[in-house]
């Protein structure tokens, strides 16, 4: 009898057993197909088939943010009419979140949700379909099951009637249904923009990779020239680090009639530029410039990156001190490339980065808020500008390019022209990339600086990119035998605000910090009425040119609908002209500086 008893034991348990350790073929499982029956109403449609699911619940969830674009969008606001099945079972759902739906499903293993994602908003960071074409970021589709963010997953895009290209730089599923791709993860599927329609598709190879160009909007340009400019960008660009992480590349380029910039993936970009970007010779550098950007970004950024940016958290905001390196030392990079490349002189490059310095030093918010403080508040601040932002803070765009510039001047003079920020970049990529397979922490970044340079700089990191010392302008670039000068713009008083004039109305949009309308108390949205008992016919910036410093002037205007009298001390402009030049007898170690630094190439 007990012998019998422990014989039905051991088979419950075999059993037991067999259940928990469930073969191969019951893992889970994800497929998604993406469908547009109606593109013109701006819908995109995605069944979600899970299999392999075994709890009594799964938890699905939708990005709030766009990895590369650091603001809280929310994207599930546009999802609707979300619903799921198993076989022809209809199953319980329940938004427990803003972005989180539970699936209940205690008697199926295998099931289906299907829901439509509103996509009507044409920028590099949200998703967009019209009668013309469709344009999907995956954070803003796509969702994913909240326990199983790495699982591999199948996608099937099913274009709108008429449509024949699908470009995206999702690998092909060998002998799939056409237009079937696969990731190897939802962070792969979320950083693989795809585009789909009639669009015009073009090919280069540099550095030994294909690479695909999807061009949308019927732009007028000479697709020769511009095939070899890019492939002369990006095999510039790979000389930077000179490593090669690629196999495939992809541009969507998106030729509207005013672009929104550009924004990176992990092995593509999207750029959104005007239509007429090809037809100067200004505006066609700026394109490049803006390829140089993004195409630099898969080696800054997608695997050169700051700890904090990667594996993303897409619930919640992912905080960095480091965005004046991944964005601003990109900016600084792209110039470079485009220069190195022989798309610009030395000279032109010298006087690009005096605008920057001029941009930088003539903004008041320079002095409020540090490069590092300006990365870590983009989520608050870069997205959401308003009419006193620039009285506050400073771009870590901007910021972080002059910042690039004067470490690498120190570097390229601390080693008498044998390093560079170059060589910055490379150890990065190799020890935290390749070895350790992770981000750099804002002290790695440091100590990488001073292990190229021989030599620590922790007092410039702490006073100019944690704080808010001015750079050492002078200095850094003498070290190259350049010299930097700076004029007033102007010796006349100005009102040191920004006035509308639209709709014969004169109102004050901004106002600028220490200015005579700060000092006299003028406020943005006052309307102007009279200035010195004379009715107001023209921008009151325009009628101030002749006036000297030090002379008061009377403003007459209306504020919530009450007129007031204002008084306001009348100063002189504040801001200043940069302007950097060679010097007429740099020593001869001036000039390997020089050399290191931009080495001239003919094209």
């Amino acid at each position: 009898m007990l012998h019998h008893r422990f014989r039905f034991l051991l088979a419950g348990l075999l059993l037991w057993l067999t259940v928990q350790a469930a073969p191969a073929w019951a893992a889970p499982k994800l497929q998604y197909t993406l469908l547009m029956p109606a593109p013109q109403t701006h819908y995109f449609e995605v069944d979600m088939r899970l299999s392999g699911f075994r709890k009594a619940y799964t938890d699905v969830k939708m990005p709030v943010w766009a990895p590369g674009s650091y603001l809280v969008r929310e994207f599930s606001k546009n999802v609707e009419s979300l619903a799921a099945k198993a076989g022809s079972t209809e199953l319980r759902t329940e938004k427990i979140d803003k972005n989180t739906w539970r699936i209940y499903h205690p008697k199926a293993q295998d099931f289906v949700v299907h829901y439509r994602v509103y996509a009507f908003e044409l920028s590099v960071r949200t998703s967009f379909i019209d009668a013309s074409h469709g344009y999907l970021n995956g954070s803003s589709v796509f969702m994913y099951p909240a326990e199983e963010k790495a699982l591999a997953s199948t996608l099937t895009v099913v274009p709108a009637n008429g449509w024949t290209q699908v470009t995206t730089s999702l690998k092909p599923v060998a002998g799939g249904a056409p237009f079937t791709f696969r990731s190897a993860s939802y962070d792969e599927l979320a950083d693989s923009p795809i585009e789909i329609g009639t669009h015009q598709v073009l090919q280069f190879e540099a550095n030994g990779t294909p690479h695909t160009i999807a061009m949308y909007g019927n732009p007028r340009f000479d697709e020769q020239r511009l095939l070899t400019d890019m492939k002369r960008v990006c095999e510039e660009a790979h000389r930077v680090v000179g490593k090669n992480p690629l196999d495939r590349y992809v541009f969507i380029i998106h030729n509207i009639d005013r672009g929104t910039g550009g924004l990176e993936h992990l092995f593509s970009t999207t750029l959104s530029v005007s239509r007429n970007a090809y037809s100067s010779e200004a505006s066609y550098l700026n394109f490049l410039g803006l390829v140089a950007h993004e195409y630099f970004h898969l080696w800054n950024v997608k695997r050169i990156r700051p700890v904090a940016l990667g594996p993303f958290d897409y619930d919640h905001e992912n905080y960095t001190h480091m965005l004046w390196v991944s964005e601003g030392g990109t900016e600084y990079f792209s110039n470079l490339i485009t220069q190195r490349a022989g798309f610009y002189t030395p000279q032109r490059y010298l006087d690009a980065l005096a605008n920057g310095i001029s941009r930088v030093e003539n903004t008041p918010g320079n002095k409020v808020q540090s490069a590092a403080e300006s990365s870590f508040d983009a989520w608050i601040k870069y997205y959401r500008p308003n009419e006193n932002s620039s009285n506050t803070g400073i771009s870590y765009y901007d910021k972080g390019e002059l910042i690039g510039a004067m470490l690498d001047l120190m570097i390229i003079n601390e080693t008498k022209g044998e390093k560079n920020l170059d060589d910055v970049m490379r150890y990065l990529y190799e020890r935290y990339y390749q070895q350790l397979g992770r981000g750099f922490t804002d002290a790695e970044y440091q100590d990488a600086v001073a292990k190229v340079a021989g030599r620590r700089y922790d007092d410039f990191f702490r006073e100019s990119v944690y704080g808010t010392k001015t750079l050492d302008y002078a200095t850094n670039l003498g070290y190259a035998g350049l010299q930097l000068s700076a004029t007033p713009s102007s010796g006349e008083g100005v009102l040191g605000a920004n006035v509308s004039t639209t709709g014969g109305k004169y109102t004050v949009t901004s106002v600028v910090r220490n200015g005579s309308a700060w000092q006299g108390g003028l406020s943005v949205n006052d309307e102007l009425l009279a200035m010195d008992g004379i009715r107001l016919t023209d921008d009151p910036n325009k009628l101030l040119t002749a006036r000297a410093p030090g002379t008061p002037i009377r403003l007459l205007i209306v504020r919530d609908g009450q007129t007031r009298e204002l008084i306001l001390p009348l100063l002189p402009i504040a801001t200043q002209k940069y302007r950097i030049e060679m010097m007429p007898n740099a020593t001869e170690a001036q000039q390997k500086v020089l050399r290191k630094w931009l080495p001239e190439r003919k094209a």
